[in-house]
């Protein structure tokens, strides 16, 4: 089984002038110590369930840049990124971007987003879910279309929500046939369909019950349009935080990779944690001992 850490929070001790130098040293261990991929959230605010929206945040692909720079083999992306802040063209060349910049090594994570308060308070137009969803797909055209062969297709594409007129891409992506393309998100009848049609990768979150309903969707959609179950990498996104012995709200290790098996079971191939102390003392030593327990588990 894979293991990747969503960096979620950037409260550190030592304020401001420590976020880089803290940064720099978690993703460096977590490398070091085999994390299979890497990944921050595409928000400018804190989100609900983590910290109030005042505390720290950064913007995605500028931190994604970063962690390149301070990593060598860990894939990197954003879990996911919200398709309304960014026009097409923009996604995918910032993606080919980090791909080349890091030899090979970016994901693009996309949906369909949901954060309205964020938006309406830095002024990014939402619009209605629906036509959310009629971007998505349309980025996620265009993007196929700018990945292909050594500088995209370079043809015209007209959408209900988008035109473009040649879809060039120079420098083409190291990653092919393109950057894998992770779509987040849960929705039975539009996000995993998106996925069986476009994407590389899937992520969910939820018990191995719910997750297990997931992927046995997504292989119906994969069926109805002809594409191969196989193709795509299941992940799903967890939260632990660790402790050597466990107990008051921790997670030891062994504990910590006994859950994730159940997750495997359940068909997860790439478990995705946000570990909540992954900034404190010891931490470092205690998520390369999960890496290690959880590289052993089977996945289907």
């Amino acid at each position: 089984m894979k293991i990747g850490l969503q960096i979620n929070r950037f409260d550190w001790p030592g304020g401001t002038t420590a976020i880089g130098p803290t940064l720099a040293r978690i993703v460096h261990s977590a490398d070091d110590a085999g994390f299979d991929s890497l990944w921050v959230m595409d928000h400018f605010f804190q989100i609900r369930g983590i910290g109030p929206a005042e505390d720290p945040m950064l913007e995605g692909w500028t931190t994604l840049g970063f962690m390149a720079a301070n990593t060598s083999r860990a894939r990197l992306g954003l879990m996911v990124g919200g398709v309304h802040y960014r026009l097409p063209g923009l996604w995918v060349k910032a993606a080919t971007t980090l791909d080349v910049l890091s030899g090979g090594r970016a994901y693009l994570g996309i949906g369909a987003a949901w954060n309205q308060d964020e938006s309406d308070a830095l002024g990014f137009p939402m619009p209605p879910l629906g036509t959310r969803f009629e971007m998505l797909e349309e980025t996620l055209r265009i993007a196929h279309g700018m990945w292909q062969g050594e500088r995209g297709t370079q043809a015209s594409f007209a959408g209900a929500q988008y035109t473009a007129g040649r879809l060039l891409n120079s420098p083409q992506s190291i990653s092919r046939p393109r950057v894998p393309i992770m779509i987040g998100g849960g929705g039975e009848k539009k996000t995993l369909r998106l996925v069986a049609q476009y994407a590389d990768a899937t992520n969910v979150f939820g018990s191995p019950e719910t997750i297990a309903r997931k992927y046995a969707i997504l292989r119906q959609h994969c069926e109805e349009v002809g594409r191969p179950y196989a193709e795509i990498e299941r992940s799903t996104l967890q939260y632990t935080r660790l402790s050597a012995a466990g107990g008051d709200g921790m997670e030891a290790p062994e504990a910590a990779a006994a859950r994730f098996g159940a997750l495997a079971e359940a068909g997860a191939q790439h478990v995705i944690l946000g570990i909540g102390n992954i900034e404190q003392p010891g931490v470092d030593i205690l998520a390369a001992r999960l890496a290690a327990l959880v590289h052993a588990i089977p996945t289907a």
